[in-house]
């Protein structure tokens, strides 16, 4: 198809619920992407950190295509080695527990919500915070907090509460007798890049103990070496009770997963809870060679390195350039709050070859992925500069 025949088709046949870059990608591989117009793009934000071992991984691409000679699919009333695999593999870099596999962070996110008012046997209030986000189905979505999201789609299931980010004393307050769980994203990716405090984690993770509450962490974004770890809970020194994860584990293929606490995990038995095409054998198969990548490129100790000399690259930005307001972040994940809305620089960067993001209006979200090199940062950095520039 040509440019303008694809976009028609886009226009006639597909529901318009994504604000469309007028971008057409064919080929992918690393932290590059080119259009059909064969003209090469930087990406550094790879599907919201979907690609967080860059696009086309040879170990992603060389287990689908194993996979899909001996069997795509079988429903979950059977066994299949690869989903077992897997749910070992994520239990070995966890700690005891057993894991629900879904399609999606959102469909991850219900499975949390669904699982904890089961926990709670009448107790069913979930408290989440300002600015997070956990998805956009309708439990989710009333679990997130942020309004604009949920306009036009009350009303939502009741028994969620939003409270105030990094602020103790708001949740000590909102707890009642009907509260079962806290739900948080240690880092709010759509929220403006927002980390939590240690001492806050803590004291929550105390709270939980104290109450019989479940501590639920949203790692859908900050997974699967992120921010320098393999999951962002680890620099907190806590085990949450639930994590819910997604997006770069599947390394372009579509996956969610529970995991939940062993020694609670019974608490959905079957008929309970059910995903059609949860943990199918292709997509677990993609997820181990994603989990073999980060362990055997050491990406982890890339990410850490990489990170570092990012968030010293942007600091030079901030004192440099006073359209920055501040940056934040951890790892490969850094949000860098602007004066002015960030729209324009967005699509600025996008004309020169550099694909970003902007969330919150003045937020641009860099997360580049976890094999980035230096030489890549500094032409990604350079492009953002030059923009800034010209401002």
């Amino acid at each position: 198809m040509k440019v303008e025949e694809i976009f028609e088709s886009y226009k006639d046949n597909i529901m318009p619920t994504y604000t469309k870059v007028p971008l057409v990608f064919v080929k992918g591989k690393g932290s590059k992407l080119w259009d059909i117009h064969a003209r090469a793009y930087l990406d550094f934000f790879p599907g919201w950190g979907v690609g967080n071992i860059g696009h086309c991984h040879p170990k992603v691409m060389q287990a689908v295509r194993d996979q899909v000679s001996k069997l795509i699919f079988i429903p979950n009333n059977y066994y299949h080695p690869q989903q077992a695999k897997l749910a070992k593999e994520i239990v070995y870099w966890t700690y005891p527990a057993k894991v629900f596999f879904c399609n999606s962070g959102a469909e991850a996110n219900e499975a949390a919500i669904k699982f904890s008012r089961k926990f709670g046997k009448g107790r069913y209030e979930i408290i989440s915070f300002e600015n997070s986000f956990h998805g956009r189905t309708l439990g989710a979505l009333a679990a997130t907090g942020q309004a604009k999201y949920k306009v036009g789609f009350e009303p939502l299931p009741e028994g969620f509460k939003t409270v105030k980010f990094n602020d103790i004393e708001a949740v000590k307050n909102a707890i009642t007798e009907k509260t079962v769980a806290i739900m948080l994203e240690l880092i709010q990716g759509e929220g403006g890049v927002n980390v939590a405090d240690k001492d806050f984690v803590l004291v929550l993770r105390k709270i939980c103990d104290q109450k019989n509450l479940l501590l639920i962490v949203d790692e859908v974004q900050t997974g699967v070496g992120r921010t320098g770890k393999l999951f962002c809970y680890q620099h907190y020194g806590i085990k949450p009770d639930i994590i819910t994860l997604a997006k770069a584990l599947g390394g372009g293929f579509p996956i969610g997963v529970m995991l939940v606490r062993k020694e609670i995990s019974d608490t959905l038995g079957p008929g309970m809870h059910a995903s059609t095409f949860g943990g199918a054998p292709v997509i677990c198969k993609a997820a181990l060679a994603v989990l073999s990548a980060v362990q055997k490129e050491k990406l982890l100790a890339n990410a850490q390195k990489m990170g570092e000399y990012l968030f010293s690259r942007l600091g030079s930005l901030k004192d440099k350039y006073s359209i920055i307001k501040e940056v934040r972040g951890l790892g490969l994940m850094a949000g860098v709050e602007l004066n002015i809305e960030g729209k324009k620089i967005v699509e600025e960067c996008i004309a020169r070859g550099l694909l970003i993001n902007c969330t919150h209006d003045k937020v641009l979200r860099l997360m580049p992925a976890l094999n980035i090199t230096k030489k890549e940062i500094d032409k990604g950095l350079g492009i953002l500069e030059g923009v800034l520039k010209s401002l």
